[in-house]
């Protein structure tokens, strides 16, 4: 028989992924609040704050009053608004005033400002404006943060049935090597909430509330839109399930212009904000006095600021001098291309195939994960599903909890019977993983390649695939010893020192 998730009530488990979210932030509140008081920051330009450009925003320009309630609990916090930061912070309180700053996409400033001006509007004559903008931010994204652990946790029930699995996942994902950046002035909260709620709505049919959520994280960075192609994938199995499974080509026409339309709407943030940038940088001058970028076939600002003010391009980074930031990458990507090696060699025909005709017609496309040293006997129909309907309890419906657990016992049984599992019984590879595969090799493909190489850090950090496998592998006996100790004081060194290089303005991922 398959080996049972857990004897624990799965709501426990919720309280427990909510106990370790919230003290991982804390710790690293800690961690940053105690380095920044041993050490002087390498830069100090953070205290530098020059008025904003225009004066249409009174409240831009009145952050000079000496009398404040609590002038070192301003410092404290304006000082620690580094690297990035500074940029969202500015960008919240000024808007975008030069060229460069359009490199930071606008839904973490824009949420920033919303605080500022409405929550924690009666602090600024505390504590001064520019450090209720720098708490808004670090309050909104550590609540980001805590939800993100959250719907990891739901979102690897759904994949992979083993709350046991789902549950080191989602620690492991609390204590990621780029917590310091979840827990700062940065966008990878906001991307990382609304694309892992998007999946989880995704997965739940709930196709308008995940294309909201994927245009969200979209708003948030520029690698949200690669989430459309989790409705590509969607469409694409629809599609050949109509024309070669039904023989109804009809069938299909709908299904493309559905995903098509989906895809266009997650698109729209990015594409909105090119040209809100080409419109007030570019129609400032005539035609003939445009910069270059202005007057190309398609004027892409994005691209042109990170190549120009960032260095950014293909092979650009391959420079012996940047040989410490490729080691500082290399754990990560390691870790990613295990991952992707890993379920890939679980049904290598199934993956390339992109598990078409895996599933006769009419049968959902979910799966799941046998775990390692299992027999791969599917459970009844029954125990599944008050299982997965136990694990939903708090968070939805009686209609929304059957809604989810349709189908599966029949994949099982499809999975068993079509020859994805392995002569001993020992791994299935479920076709949802697939997605999450391709995604997560083109990211580490393009932070390799393309990208600042050590931004992979955080660049991979909110891809459940790694933290899938470090689970795995963390609850294989032969190799847990081994293997759990190198990634646990992997994301505690990490920890430990982007904290302290991160938080003092000295270079770290």
């Amino acid at each position: 028989m398959m080996r049972k998730s857990s004897s624990i009530d799965p709501r426990d488990h919720t309280c427990l992924v909510l106990k370790y979210a919230i003290s991982s932030r804390l710790l690293l509140i800690t961690l940053i609040s105690l380095w920044r008081s041993f050490l002087s920051p390498y830069d100090t330009s953070a205290f530098i704050y020059p008025g904003c450009l225009s004066s249409a925003d009174a409240n831009a320009n009145a952050d000079t009053d000496p009398q404040l309630l609590f002038p070192h609990v301003a410092s404290a916090l304006e000082g620690s608004i580094v690297w990035d930061s500074v940029y969202y912070v500015r960008i919240a309180q000024c808007g975008y005033e030069y060229e460069q700053s359009y490199a930071f996409f606008p839904l973490l400033p824009i949420c920033i400002s919303l605080l500022s001006r409405t929550v924690f509007a009666p602090l600024i004559p505390i504590i001064g404006h520019k450090a209720v903008l720098g708490l808004s931010g670090y309050v909104l994204n550590n609540i980001a943060f805590v939800f993100t652990a959250l719907y990891i946790y739901r979102l690897s029930i759904l994949i992979l049935n083993d709350s046991e699995v789902a549950l080191r996942a989602s620690i492991l994902f609390c204590f990621n090597p780029a917590s310091v950046f979840y827990s700062s002035i940065y966008s990878e909260s906001l991307y990382a909430v609304f694309s892992i709620v998007g999946l989880y709505n995704l997965l739940g049919h709930a196709n308008n509330v995940a294309t909201l959520c994927f245009a969200l994280s979209g708003a948030a960075r520029s690698n949200g839109m690669l989430n459309a192609g989790y409705f590509c994938f969607q469409a694409m199995h629809q599609a050949y399930d109509a024309i070669i499974l039904k023989k109804h080509a009809s069938l299909a026409l709908p299904v493309v212009v559905s995903g098509a339309f989906r895809c266009f709407c997650i698109f729209i943030p990015f594409v909105s904000f090119q040209a809100y940038g080409y419109l007030n940088i570019c129609r400032r001058h005539a035609e003939d006095e445009m910069i270059p970028w202005c007057r190309a076939r398609i004027p892409l600002l994005y691209d042109h600021i990170q190549s120009h003010y960032w260095g950014v391009g293909f092979l650009k980074y391959f420079q012996v001098k940047q040989l410490p930031n490729f080691l500082l990458a290399t754990p990560v990507l390691s870790l990613a291309i295990c991952s992707i090696v890993y379920y890939v060699k679980l049904s290598p025909k199934v993956f390339f195939s992109l598990g078409l005709g895996a599933f006769p017609a009419n049968k959902e496309l979910f799966a799941y994960i046998i775990p390692p040293g299992t027999t791969g006997e599917p459970e009844t129909p029954g125990s599944l599903e008050d299982e997965t309907s136990s694990t939903l309890q708090d968070a939805q419906s009686l209609r929304q909890r059957k809604r989810f657990t349709k189908g599966w016992s029949t994949v099982r049984n499809v999975s068993l019977q079509s020859g994805n599992v392995s002569s001993e019984g020992r791994a299935c590879l479920p076709v949802l993983v697939i997605p999450f595969i391709l995604h997560t090799g083109f990211m580490a493909a393009t932070a390799f390649l393309v990208m600042h190489v050590q931004v992979a850090t955080r660049f991979l950090s909110a891809s459940p695939l790694l933290y899938w496998f470090a689970s795995h592998v963390m609850m294989t006996p032969s190799i847990a010893k081994r293997w759990g100790y190198f990634i646990w004081v992997y994301c505690a060194s990490y920890i430990l020192i982007g904290s302290l290089l991160f938080s003092n303005f000295y270079p770290f991922t």
